[in-house]
């Protein structure tokens, strides 16, 4: 007799997290283009001081505030 019952492949944990990250992402277009816009307008530096990190951590807030309120309702 098994005292514990081992995890199958098809038993594995998914988590939450991506799913609601991939249906928020429609909600923050607007930092996403700016961020786009950013990455565009650097694309030739080599000196490696142009960056578009505020734009992408714009983008990047936006998501999770999109998500926070829907992930933990789900977590337990």
């Amino acid at each position: 007799m098994f005292l514990f019952t081992p995890l199958r492949a098809d038993d594995e944990l998914i988590d939450p997290k991506k799913y609601l990250e991939d249906s928020c992402q429609p909600k923050c277009v607007k930092p996403w283009i700016e961020y786009q816009a950013c990455v565009k307008r650097i694309e030739g530096d080599d000196s490696g001081y142009k960056h578009c990190t505020g734009q992408y951590f714009d983008y990047i807030s936006c998501v999770d505030k999109c998500v926070a309120p829907k992930l933990f309702g789900k977590l337990k």
